[in-house]
């Protein structure tokens, strides 16, 4: 029977993983989820509901009528509408800490990512992937960088796609995620014992990419290399 592979890639905001993770999944034929934007997802949905995010009592309302798909080219679609540009805009990126620290929306995400993986080889970007999505991931990175080099990468693309945003606030915005995302009660972000730390500060999108993939044949080389005869 053939190996369904699993590649878990976590990380603070804005550390390159989603980018990298896409490109990787490409180069291996994979799945690429994005664990991040499911979450943005219901932060928008929990908005478009006239719902406060902070409210766990809000959130577990909202969880039985959400309903999301990402397709192979990493869209998001919200009950069928594509809002792949929409849960990056500002008041998402302000609100999406605090809707996804919430115990049972984040059951319910990793019930969905877990089914998925079951199906298909993934890679799949996040907070808690390697310590609580996929355990017993084949690889397990930890991608971390600068908050400089987040800030300048998430500015470059918010200008790309228009969203408005000074640097500094971006950065604002970045700290605040990273204390709230490392605190919080359910699956804080942290680095699973038998991740490979990746910093990525001075590294292009193709060096993160090579990096991943050096990482991942290293690891299940033999098998792989069985699996491709």
């Amino acid at each position: 029977m053939k190996k369904n592979y699993a590649i878990a890639i976590d990380g603070p905001a804005a550390s390159g993983k989603s980018t990298a993770a896409k490109a990787v999944a490409k180069r291996l034929s994979f799945l690429y989820i994005d664990t991040g934007a499911m979450y943005r997802a219901f932060t928008l949905w929990m908005i478009e509901n006239g719902r406060d995010p902070r409210s766990e009592a809000d959130a577990v309302s909202l969880i039985p009528g959400f309903e999301m798909e990402e397709d192979k080219e990493g869209r998001v679609f919200l009950s069928g509408r594509d809002v792949t540009e929409r849960v990056r805009e500002n008041d998402v990126s302000r609100l999406v800490s605090y809707a996804c620290a919430h115990k049972a929306v984040r059951e319910r995400m990793v019930e969905i990512q877990r089914e998925m993986a079951s199906r298909q080889s993934v890679v799949m970007d996040g907070r808690d992937i390697g310590t609580v999505v996929l355990p017993q991931a084949d690889l397990k990175v930890f991608q971390v960088a600068s908050v400089e080099a987040r800030a300048r990468r998430r500015f470059l693309e918010n200008q790309k796609k228009g969203i408005p945003g000074t640097l500094e606030e971006i950065a604002e915005d970045i700290e605040r995620r990273d204390y709230i995302d490392s605190h919080r009660e359910h699956s804080p972000l942290m680095q699973a014992e038998d991740a490979v730390l990746l910093d990525t500060s001075e590294m292009t999108v193709a060096q993160e990419v090579d990096a991943i993939l050096k990482l991942f044949l290293e690891k299940v080389g033999e098998t792989w290399n069985d699996m491709e005869q």
